[in-house]
C-alpha cells in the first residue's frame, strides 16, 4: 500500500495562517500528476512551529482534499509519548490511511525506550504506522534490530529511513516482516536505497517536480534502473538546491514561482537568500518546471 512518490507536503501559509486553497490545490496537484500517496504535517509541513489545532487542522484538510484517491499518512510524532498517542488518535478519527512517527528528539531515548515508545503507540493506534528514522534531526538512531523487532508488530508496516545509511535497507530488506515497507527518506539517494530492497520515497523535491519524482519511483519499481537513473540524474540539481538551507524555505520558494503558494516559512526559518534563489531556479529550468 505504502510505495512509490510519497511527497512531504509542505504546509503553506499567507499572512501567517495556513492557506487552506493552497493546501488543497497543492494536494489536488499531488494526485494528478502520480503521487502514489501524501504525506501531511511532516518536518517538512513545519510540524515544529504548528499548534496542535493547526496539526490536526492540516491533517483534516489533506484527507478532504484527497478524497480517497490516494493514501493519507499523517504526521504523528513527539518526544512525548502520550502526545503522540494523541496525535496518531487523532490522525485515525479523520481518517487517514496511516501515521509517520519520529524518533523521540532531544531526549536521546535508549533502543529499548525507543521500542517502549513504539509499542506503545502501535498499540493505541488503529491505523497503520510508520516509523521514522532520522538521527541528523534527533540524535538518537533507530537500530536496524530494533526496527526488526518492531516490524513484528501487525500495525507497524514501515519505515522513513532519512540515515543515508544504504547498509540498512540491504540488512532489512531479506529480514524484515513481508510486506514491510523501507522507505527512503533522502532524494538524492533514493534511486539507490530501492535498488537495495526500498520500494518508495518520502520526498521533498516531489513537493515541486511530483511528475519526475513519480516516473522515477516507478521506474525503480518496474526494474528499469536506465530510465530511473536519467531522471534522478535531471532532478539531482533540485535535490541539492532544495536543502541549500533549512527544509522547506527553498521548496516554498520554488512552489512560489509556479504559482502554487506563497513563500512564507515560520520563524525560526527565514525565506531563502539570493544565491539560493539563484540555485533554485536554475536547478528548476533544469528540470524543465520553469
Amino acid at each position: 500500500m505504502f510505495k512509490g512518490s510519497l511527497p512531504a507536503l509542505v504546509t503553506p501559509f499567507k499572512d501567517g495562517q495556513i492557506d487552506s486553497d493552497a493546501l488543497a490545490a497543492l494536494v489536488e496537484r499531488q494526485v494528478v500528476e502520480g503521487a502514489s500517496g501524501i504525506v501531511a504535517v511532516g518536518t517538512t509541513g513545519e510540524s515544529p512551529t504548528l499548534s496542535h489545532e493547526e496539526h490536526e487542522r492540516v491533517v483534516t484538510e489533506t484527507v478532504a482534499a484527497a478524497k480517497g484517491r490516494v493514501p493519507v499518512i499523517a504526521g504523528a510524532g513527539s518526544n512525548n509519548t502520550v502526545e503522540a498517542v494523541r496525535l496518531a488518535e487523532h490522525a485515525a478519527s479523520t481518517g487517514a490511511d496511516a501515521i509517520l512517527s519520529v524518533v523521540p528528539y532531544y531526549n536521546k531515548p535508549s533502543q529499548q525506550g525507543l521500542y517502549a515508545h513504539f509499542k506503545a503507540i502501535h498499540d493505541a493506534a488503529e491505523i497503520p504506522v510508520i516509523l521514522y528514522n532520522v538521527p541528523g534531526r534527533t540524535i538518537a538512531e533507530l537500530g536496524v534490530e530494533t526496527t526488526l523487532k518492531l516490524a513484528e508488530l501487525p500495525r507497524i508496516v514501515g519505515i522513513k529511513d532519512a540515515s543515508n545509511d544504504l547498509t540498512r535497507p540491504l540488512q532489512m530488506a531479506e529480514a524484515a516482516a513481508e510486506g514491510f515497507a523501507l522507505l527512503s527518506g533522502e532524494d538524492g539517494t533514493a534511486l539507490a536505497y530501492n535498488a537495495h530492497g526500498g520500494v518508495g520515497c518520502i520526498s521533498v523535491t516531489a513537493n515541486v517536480a511530483p511528475k519526475l519524482f513519480a516516473k522515477m519511483q516507478a521506474a525503480t519499481l518496474a526494474g528499469d534502473y536506465v530510465e530511473a537513473r536519467r531522471l534522478q540524474v535531471q532532478m539531482t540539481p533540485l535535490h541539492t538546491a532544495l536543502f541549500l538551507e533549512p527544509n522547506p524555505a527553498p521548496t516554498k520558494y520554488a512552489l512560489s514561482l509556479l504559482g502554487l503558494c506563497q513563500e512564507d516559512v515560520r520563524s525560526p526559518l527565514l525565506p531563502v537568500s539570493e544565491p539560493t534563489r539563484a540555485a533554485v531556479r536554475e536547478a528548476m529550468a533544469l528540470a524543465e518546471l520553469l
